[in-house]
């Protein structure tokens, strides 16, 4: 995991990748209005100046950085010396998770030291406001120092507590006297004071004896001949990559038997071991068996020509007795067949994929002669959770997913949770810290009996029988004693809103009352006037909440507060930190209890400003975690998505760290729902576009970017071209691939990862960096070091762009007050203007539907994506059961799908370096709601043809009705050889078909004129937020399902619907009693109004509510709409004076 971000001064990166970080001496820009200050343990503030700030930050101690430089043939560790940070170092991290850090435009950035987060006690020594041992001086309320486990640091033998600034100043103005014992201390300086302490600290293990003699006698054997240049120097890149010492474990090409023979009597070194063990991938595709795929794939040419010779057929054989419906059909059945083909053609190469966790493991996390101390060498992640309303979003539901994050089974010191709290509500911030105090018991449990999921409110309620495949003998009591403090931590999140209400109440009838009393003070004789003051609302320690109040006020509603960083969990050791059973109320002997970092960010929003919804928290997010953190990679989760599959993040790392996957720019995970009525009635689980569509796109360029449960690689979120672009060329579908083989430009590609242009011979210029990525020279510094972690393991010959093993396997560095500082200053909201940052840069802005706009451009730019199909579901979520959420919710998706069609952003105009096939499925995307209007017109046709008596073909002849056949049958045949490759159900396939009219007769058509009038008369577009399901205990489980909430989303349905039945009721009457029955024509009519029927049979049943309690309005509005299409028909086609009923009808 990479350290706060680099300063030019402060490190030097020439060892490892020299060639992409040009750092630049000088001091790191300040933003304007921004000054720095600091509230000590003792409640009292100091502010830092410019010139103090920049003489701090050239202090030493904040120059530490060490680069890690993999050991090689010439540079062999020293065993001796430690990397371990001082003690004054751990002592700011601790003080800089303990504070809340606020500040914004115009105002200055302050850390506001926290006694408590909340209310309840707080053990766990990485948690923010953990309850420690008080300072012993008189009038100083702060923490004593402590260590990894929570215990006191005390520097003289008398046991005397004091705290971190008591200490320093005793220290220089005490003479270094214990105010206990009245001795001299002895150590005068913080990073000396506890050596004894420092010495017990878990040290790296040296690595075995033999183990590195046996490497050692391998480089000696074959340095001569492997890694020695023609100069005698040696040869770094060809040790990389010839040398079977490094690579023993990895490497496929072998030297032959003998080439080793380098010594004078002749005895050649063969290593059993490393020879017996051949280099194996990550990942394999899985293709789709011929005896499906092929029959698939010659059904679509099939009914392609079909459609062909159907619609000549049609436009050569017109109704001359109803032009007018003939034409209208006409153009709608050209339209259909468009669009079916756009949909139809990018599903002609689907595959499967799969991943090898062992291997991954054996790789980064086994001893190695690269690795030989076996501590994890994957690239860190940091996760992103946004959320905006607590009252929509309910901050259980929140809480749970982000305790499923910190118990996920990845390297913990590799790993950080962000929280995006786009409204700035305390009761967001403390249901937060109330799951990080819960994790303190949670994550430990998870990891000492192998829980699975590892959402607590998932797994208590699961219906099967907890205790299986348990083998210790204590799960029955850890199990219970775990789900009574669960019970007890909802009780805690459910009474947040009145406890803060309480809290805030209590303390403002306390400033009412102080006010009241210095009133009466200054005035004795004088009679008191009424004391306003603002209700604020209050935090745990006493202080005012810097973010949303619960009363508005200026500078504290959603539209209006500062930014906050608060560090929930602070960073965890380096080395495995083993509970006792002494430190929680379950054994937790052996189990490792660290945590993963949390931090809770609020970005600054101000009156005037654009802040661009979910788009810019989430570049807000990436910009403060590439300054506290800096993983190689991110991983983002919608609020109400938890971690099912707790090694989800390594079956993606293997795509990550697999040979190639250095141009991956997001591994995309299927989206999976909980809480879904068994017959999917509305298809929520949309399984025919995760598993059909998604993976037919994984053969092609890649799945487009859906919005949550995606793992990106960070620099390509910064805008930046994938490795190797200029070898590679668009090519078709995936039966060929045009590729440039120029050995030249392949090597200068080693040396040039990072390029920003449409050219390849266009160099990222750093000097030109802030006006992409803004004026933080911490947040430029940062880009190509994670650029450098997230290449994969350099293990196989053919591994371009690789790193070397055991760079990743060094300690972070700590955090500091500076650090967090600079993050403020980047979530502020003026960091982005005159940058990048939404138009190249992060998530793109200008569409409610950012995600495919943001997964497009990176497609764009020639990069690649995966579809990760995990035998256990990766990630779970909740979706809108009810139908009227359900209709917003594809609303949104369709109107940022026409804000895509009429922007830069349309397919039509991508690159040269997006596939043909890939961008035939972008440009079906911003299409797709275009249908609509075509729909809808041809769902009211049956209807038009019962009610004038006439059809869309002159007559029902055998042509006609064979063309209707084939493609009836070539449609079936798809649709089960579809089933049979995607793996989805039938019954699933047809949710989709009836879905896809109900959707398209309402939702779609709306989207298409919000579109329209947002281009034409610029008018924006509000979507609402949907809701997300609070998990609560009701009776029933579907509730939601029932309830009818009205919306004008209904009308066109309901039209369609009422128009059809009425048509089938006088077509039928005209039939019967007509001189010359017209069957032909009715059955015609008939069969078509009973498809539109069939189609809107869900959307009927929704209307119905709960067990046939119809709401009125459904009542009300069918009766008006049949009365008005009645009087409307009569008005059209009045009576003529005949008997004959239908157009000519009569009322008795």
């Amino acid at each position: 995991m990479a350290s706060k971000s680099f300063k030019a001064s402060r490190s030097d990166l020439s060892s490892a990748s020299s060639d992409v970080l040009d750092s630049q001496n000088g001091k790191p820009p300040l933003p304007p209005h921004v000054t720095f200050a600091r509230r000590t343990s003792s409640g009292r503030y100091t502010n830092y100046s410019r010139d103090d700030l920049d003489s701090e930050l050239g202090n030493s101690e904040f120059l530490n950085y060490t680069v890690h430089i993999p050991s090689t043939p010439d540079n062999q560790p020293n065993n001796n010396s430690t990397n371990n940070p001082n003690v004054s170092q751990k002592v700011e991290e601790q003080y800089v998770s303990s504070s809340l850090f606020t500040g914004g435009f115009n105002s200055m950035t302050r850390a506001h030291l926290m006694d408590k987060v909340i209310d309840s006690d707080t053990t766990h020594p990485q948690m923010a406001g953990a309850k420690g041992s008080s300072c012993a001086i008189n009038g100083c309320d702060g923490k004593v120092m402590s260590d990894e486990r929570g215990n006191d640091i005390l520097p003289c033998e008398c046991d005397f507590k004091i705290c971190r600034d008591c200490y320093v100043d005793v220290v220089k103005t005490g003479d270094g006297v214990c105010p206990g014992c009245k001795e001299l201390y002895k150590s005068a300086d913080v990073d000396e004071l506890t050596e004894n302490w420092r010495s017990s600290l878990p040290q790296l293990p040296p690595p075995p004896s033999s183990g590195m003699s046996r490497r050692l006698s391998l480089m000696k054997s074959t340095k001569s001949i492997l890694v020695r240049s023609q100069t005698g120097d040696f040869d770094q890149n060809r040790w990389l990559f010839e040398t079977k010492g490094t690579y023993g474990y990895g490497n496929a090409i072998w030297p032959k038997e003998g080439d080793f023979d380098n010594s004078k009597d002749g005895n050649s070194i063969e290593h059993s071991d490393l020879v017996n063990k051949p280099w194996r991938p990550l990942t394999r595709k899985l293709k789709i068996p011929a005896a499906i795929i092929s029959p698939y794939r010659l059904l679509v040419v099939v009914r392609l020509v079909v459609l062909g010779f159907f619609l000549t057929w049609r436009i050569q054989h017109p109704n001359t007795d109803a032009v007018w419906l003939w034409g209208m059909s006409v153009v709608c059945e050209i339209w259909f067949a468009f669009s079916w083909i756009l949909d139809q053609l990018p599903k002609l190469c689907p595959i499967n994929r799969a991943t090898d966790l062992n291997v991954l493991k054996e790789k980064f996390e086994m001893p190695t002669p690269g690795n030989p101390t076996g501590k994890s060498d994957l690239p860190g992640v940091d996760i992103f959770v946004s959320t905006a309303d607590p009252e929509k979003e309910p901050p259980l539901v929140t809480a749970n997913t982000i305790l499923s994050i910190l118990a996920a089974d990845y390297p913990v010191e590799k790993l950080a949770c962000y929280v995006s709290d786009d409204g700035g509500a305390l009761l967001t911030f403390e249901a937060m810290a109330e799951a990080a105090s819960f994790a303190n018991l949670w994550v430990p449990f998870c990891r000492k009996h192998g829980i699975e999921p590892r959402n607590p409110d998932s797994y208590f309620s699961l219906k099967k029988d907890p205790y299986k495949n348990k083998v210790l003998g204590d799960f029955v009591k850890d199990r219970r004693r775990v789900k009574r403090e669960y019970d007890e931590f909802k009780v805690r999140i459910n009474g947040l809103p009145d406890s803060i209400r309480r809290r805030s109440d209590a303390y403002h009838a306390r400033e009412e009352l102080k006010a009241m009393k210095e009133q009466r003070q200054k005035r004795d004789d004088e009679p008191l006037e009424i004391i306003k003051i603002k209700k604020a609302t209050w935090m745990a320690d006493g202080t005012h909440w810097p973010g949303t109040w619960l009363t508005t006020a200026s500078e504290h509603s959603k539209g209006d507060h500062a930014g906050i960083i608060q560090v929930m969990l602070k960073p965890p050791s380096d080395e495995p930190l083993n509970g006792t059973s002494e430190d929680s109320r379950v054994d937790l002997n052996d189990v490792d209890i660290r945590l993963p970092m949390l931090v809770y960010v609020s970005r600054e929003k101000r009156p005037g400003y654009d802040h661009n919804k979910k788009a810019g928290a989430m570049n807000a997010l990436v910009r403060a975690s590439a300054i506290m953190s800096n993983g190689a990679f991110i991983l983002n989760l919608d609020c109400d998505h938890y971690i099912y599959n707790s090694q989800a993040m390594r079956e993606g790392m293997c795509f990550m760290m697999d040979r190639g996957g250095d141009r991956l720019c997001y591994v995309q995970f299927p989206q999976r729902f909980e809480g879904i009525d068994p017959s999917d009635r509305y298809a929520n689980r949309n399984t025919v576009f995760f598993d059909g569509n998604m993976r037919a796109l994984d053969g092609l360029q890649g799945p487009v970017y859906v919005g949550t449960g995606c793992l990106f690689r960070r620099v390509a979120l910064y805008g930046f071209d994938p490795p190797r672009s200029k070898e590679r060329s668009s090519g078709f579908c995936c039966f060929g691939r045009k590729r440039k083989n120029h050995s030249a430009i392949a090597s200068a590609e080693e040396n040039r990862a990072l390029r920003m242009g449409d050219s390849d011979d266009e160099e990222m210029n750093l000097s030109l960096a802030p006006k992409m990525f803004g004026n933080s020279n911490q947040l430029i510094d940062s880009i190509p070091v994670a650029e450098f972690q997230g290449r994969p393991l350099a293990d196989h010959p053919s591994v371009k762009n690789g790193r070397p093993p055991g760079a990743l396997t060094i300690p972070r560095d700590l955090l500091d007050a500076s650090t967090v500082a600079e993050a403020i200053s980047v979530i502020s909201c003026w960091y982005e203007d005159k940058t990048e940052w939404g138009q190249r840069v992060g998530w793109i802005y200008g569409s409610v539907t950012e995600d495919v706009v943001t997964g497009y451009r990176m497609h764009n730019r020639g990069w690649k994506s995966v579809y990760c199909v995990t035998k256990r579901d990766a990630f779970r979520g909740t979706a809108p059961i009810n139908l009227t959420d359900r209709l917003h919710q594809v609303l949104r998706w369709a109107t940022g799908s026409v804000e895509i069609f009429f922007s830069r952003n349309n397919a039509i105009l991508a690159s040269s370096r997006m596939k043909i096939l890939q961008r035939i499925a972008y440009l079906n995307v911003g299409i797709y709601p275009f249908t609509s209007v075509f729909l809808i017109v041809y769902c009211f046709l049956p209807a038009l043809s019962l009610f004038s008596g006439q059809f869309i073909v002159q007559t029902l002849d055998v042509t006609f009705l064979v063309y209707l056949l084939l493609i009836t049958i070539t449609l079936c045949g798809l649709a089960v050889l579809e089933v049979k490759w995607s793996g989805i159900e039938l019954e699933e396939w047809w949710r989709n078909e009836q879905f896809w009219l109900i959707g398209g007769t309402s939702a779609h058509l709306a989207a298409v004129f919000q579109g329209l009038l947002k281009v034409v008369a610029g008018v924006e577009i509000s979507f609402t937020l949907t809701s997300k399901s609070g998990g609560d205990d009701d009776e029933d489980e579907f509730a939601d399902l029932y309830i009818v909430k009205w919306t004008s989303l209904m009308i066109p349905p309901i039209v369609i619907m009422m128009v059809n039945l009425i048509a089938i009721a006088v077509g039928l009457s005209r039939t019967i009693y007509s001189v010359i029955p017209q069957w032909s024509r009715l059955l015609g009519g008939v069969f078509f109004s009973f498809w539109v029927l069939v189609h809107l049979y869900p959307f009927a049943k929704g209307l119905m509510g709960r067990r046939g309690r119809t709401p009125t309005i459904v009542f009300v509005w069918s009766g008006l709409i049949a009365i008005i299409i009645s009087l409307l028909w009569v008005a059209i086609n009045p009576p003529q004076g005949s008997n004959q009923i239908g157009g000519s009808f009569q009322f008795p």
